[in-house]
């Protein structure tokens, strides 16, 4: 269905209304909010083509921020955060979100690990054929953002218990993104099998890779075994690496929590009682810290939420969000803040200050982007200030092997 001009803005300005941000308002979530406009509108063309309520949301957590996949990017997907597109019944799933069942596993010691059996331990674990569930392992430690770090244990809060060492392995499946004799795959750019199944629906801001009803209880089976199959990849690695530990915590943190929601690197703090690792850049330390029940009324009136929420009819969404960042995700220094975007059919440029000369500068793909860096201690004094969660233990970093 075709839209005006007029229609067209008031779509965007409809979706930029559903956006929740707890963010840092830098230049990355900047970004992050005005590419999630269109994802969102996108959405809600989406709702409405099923008949249901246009109310599909964002809930940006404090790390809220850009994604370098350039498929979710260009999709009009962001990072940091929740989206929601239904309660859990709707009969579909958006692959566009692009889950990964990446997350943190995080295990204590009695000593501090030699770094040189550590490494060789690393090697042998890279270059030995092994499988999980028949399926051959392809670590991916030293790719992207993903690591293992060590850490010693520097202050925890009264109650909380620890070994005196403590580390951190952060990966995903890739084995799990295409198509295999356990299902469909999580990509649908990376499995023809997905990819040929998934419907395309063209909407004003370019395309949604969906899939209903039998298709999407397919795909949600093929989800919840990757998931599984994620945090039991990640015992495998730490019991080849660091041999007996305390396992102190294995979560995922960019997952469906169910077929219409997804976390994009957040802890579900409504898992319980666990430690979740907040992990900032290599020269500043780690952290784990306690979920608390977020958001509640008081949260979302200091917030200043609580009267759009309210009319917007997604209260309850805000109060069962139970988010927290697992990281700080990326800032971009270079950059003053969004000036305007330009449409170009389905692709969206995106006009930035440049924070030293005061230029313009046009950027759309954000894979490559120079300049890109972590964020440090301020998200975690933003989710802080949120009431998002609290500090158990500070982790003094000793080293990081990307390998």
């Amino acid at each position: 269905m075709a839209l005006t001009d007029g229609e067209r803005e008031k779509a965007l300005a409809r979706a930029a209304q559903h956006i929740f941000s707890l963010g840092l308002d830098d230049a990355a979530a900047q970004l992050c909010q005005a590419n999630m406009t269109y994802g969102l509108a996108k959405l809600h063309y989406l709702q409405r083509d099923m008949g249901l309520p246009a109310d599909a949301t964002f809930i940006g957590s404090p790390d809220m921020t850009i994604t370098r996949n350039s498929a979710r990017w260009a999709a009009g997907i962001g990072y940091g955060g929740k989206i929601c597109w239904g309660d859990g019944s709707a009969p579909v799933i958006v692959l566009d979100v692009k889950p990964n069942v990446c997350g943190m596993l995080v295990g204590g010691l009695e000593e501090r690990p030699d770094l040189d059996e550590t490494a060789r331990r690393i090697h042998a674990l890279s270059t030995n054929h092994i499988e999980l569930d028949g399926i051959p392992l392809n670590w991916d430690f030293v790719k992207g953002n993903h690591f293992i770090d060590v850490f010693s244990v520097a202050e925890t809060a009264t109650g909380v218990s620890l070994l005196p060492y403590v580390f951190v392995i952060h990966c995903a499946a890739p084995e799990i993104r295409s198509s295999s004799d356990f299902g469909l795959g999580l990509y649908w750019d990376d499995s023809p099998a997905l990819g040929e199944l998934a419907e395309v629906l063209e909407t004003p801001w370019g395309a949604l890779h969906i899939l209903r009803d039998e298709a999407a209880d397919a795909y949600w089976h093929c989800h919840q075994f990757a998931e599984q199959f994620s945090l039991r990849r990640k015992l495998l690695a730490a019991e080849r690496i660091f041999g007996d530990f305390a396992l102190i915590s294995n979560t995922v943190h960019q997952k469906l929590l169910n077929p219409n929601e997804i976390l994009l690197g957040c802890h579900d703090t409504s898992e319980g009682d666990v430690l979740f690792p907040f992990m900032l850049r290599a020269d500043l330390p780690g952290y784990l810290m306690k979920g608390h029940p977020n958001l509640d009324d008081a949260q979302i009136e200091a917030l200043g939420f609580k009267a759009r929420a309210t009319k917007l009819g997604v209260l309850e969404r805000l109060r069962g969000a139970n988010i927290l960042p697992h990281g700080a995700g990326y800032a971009l220094p270079g950059l003053r803040g969004l000036k305007r975007v330009i449409e170009a059919g389905p692709k969206r440029y995106f006009v930035m200050e440049s924070a030293v000369s005061g230029q313009e500068l046009i950027i759309s793909d954000l894979h490559d982007l120079a300049g890109a860096q972590y964020r440090g201690e301020e998200v975690l004094a933003r989710a802080l200030e949120c009431g998002l969660g609290s500090v158990a233990a500070t982790l003094q970093p000793l080293y990081v092997l990307k390998a």
